[in-house]
C-alpha cells in the first residue's frame, strides 16, 4: 500500500479521508506547524509561508494530497484576512513544488481541494470545468489558488484539482451550523432562499479524492459536487424532513446580512449551480447523489 501525505489532515475533510485511507490499508501522514511524531498519524512540521518544511515528509510520501488553507468564512474579510486566504493556499503548493525539486522526490500524484468560488454568483445556470470564472474575491481567491496547482502540474506531477462545493457533515461545516436553529424548533435559509447549493457528502468527497489517487487517468480539474444540486431553501426543508420534527422555515433577510457579514456574505448569498458530469464520465460513482440519501446518512451515523 501507500504513504499519503496530507498538509491539513486534521480538518474536517482530511480527518475523515485519513481515517478512510488508513481503513484502505494506506499509511497516513500530516503536516502542521506543530510536530506531533506520536500522534495517530504521525504529524511533521511544516511553515508554508516561510517554505519550510520536514524532508522526511516529502521523502516517505508516494502521494499528496493538499487540503491546505485558511477558513474562508473563518473571520472577517479584511484586506489583511483576504490576502491570508490567498496566501495560505498559494503558500503551500509553492512549498510543496520547492521541496519535491530540492529533494527530487516527486509523488505519483498531486491531489488537491480548490472551490466551486471559482464560478462566483451565476444564477440557475449550469457550470461546468470549462466555465469561465467569475467576480468578485471568492472567484479571484481560487484562481490564484489552481494557478499554483497548475505549477505543480507542469512540473511532469499528475495532478488533480477537486472544485469543492458544500461539504455536508454533522461534525462541522455549514451543515453544522444550519443544524443549530433546528435544536429550536426553527430553520434559516438567507435571502430568499432561491441561490443554488452545490452539496457533497463528506464520503463522496473523500472517496473521489482516492479514486483521483488511484485512477491514473483522472488529471485536471473536477467539480466536486453531488449530481443535484439543492438551492438553499430547499437544503433546509430536506433538513427538516430528515430531522423528522416540527420546525418554522424563516428567511433571514439578505440586506441583514450584507450588513452583519459585509463581502463574507457571498459565501452563503452566491448562487453556483455545478455539474458533476465530467467526474461521474471519469467512473465515479456517488454513494449519496441525493438529499434525501444523504441527509439521514449523516444525521443517523454522525460522520
Amino acid at each position: 500500500m501507500s504513504t499519503v501525505l496530507i498538509p491539513g489532515g486534521s480538518g474536517l475533510i482530511g480527518s475523515r479521508l485519513s481515517q478512510l485511507l488508513r481503513e484502505a490499508g494506506h499509511e497516513v501522514l500530516h503536516l502542521s506547524r506543530r510536530p506531533r511524531p506520536n500522534a495517530v498519524f504521525t504529524t511533521y512540521r511544516w511553515d508554508p509561508a516561510q517554505n519550510q518544511i520536514e524532508d522526511e515528509a516529502i521523502r516517505r510520501s508516494d502521494f499528496v494530497v493538499n487540503l491546505a488553507g485558511a477558513g474562508i468564512a473563518d473571520k472577517p474579510w479584511t484586506s489583511a484576512r483576504k490576502r491570508v486566504i490567498v496566501q495560505s493556499r498559494v503558500d503551500s503548493a509553492s512549498t510543496l513544488l520547492s521541496a519535491f525539486e530540492r529533494l527530487q522526490h516527486f509523488p505519483q500524484a498531486y491531489l488537491s481541494s480548490a472551490a466551486i468560488g471559482y464560478y462566483g454568483d451565476r444564477g440557475n445556470e449550469w457550470l461546468y470545468e470549462d466555465s469561465p470564472p467569475g467576480d468578485g474575491f471568492l472567484s479571484e481567491s481560487c484562481i490564484a489558488w489552481e494557478n499554483a496547482i497548475d505549477e505543480i502540474a507542469r512540473a511532469g506531477v499528475r495532478s488533480v484539482a477537486l472544485r469543492i462545493g458544500i461539504v455536508l457533515s454533522t461534525r462541522g461545516g455549514a451543515l453544522e451550523k444550519m443544524l443549530l436553529p433546528f435544536q429550536f424548533r426553527t430553520g434559516v435559509y438567507f435571502g430568499d432562499g432561491s441561490q443554488w447549493y452545490s452539496w457533497i457528502h463528506i464520503d463522496d468527497i473523500c472517496r473521489m479524492f482516492i479514486r483521483a489517487m488511484e485512477d491514473t487517468a483522472m488529471e485536471g480539474v473536477y467539480n466536486g459536487a453531488a449530481p443535484n444540486p439543492a438551492t438553499n431553501k430547499e437544503l433546509t426543508e430536506a433538513i427538516k424532513v430528515a430531522l423528522g420534527k416540527p420546525a418554522f422555515i424563516f428567511p433571514a433577510p439578505a440586506f441583514a446580512l450584507r450588513l452583519a457579514m459585509g463581502e463574507m456574505a457571498d459565501t452563503i448569498l452566491s448562487s453556483t449551480r455545478a455539474s458533476s458530469e465530467k467526474i461521474e464520465k471519469a467512473g465515479f460513482e456517488f454513494s449519496y447523489p441525493t438529499l434525501e440519501k444523504a441527509l439521514p446518512s449523516l444525521l443517523e451515523r454522525k460522520v
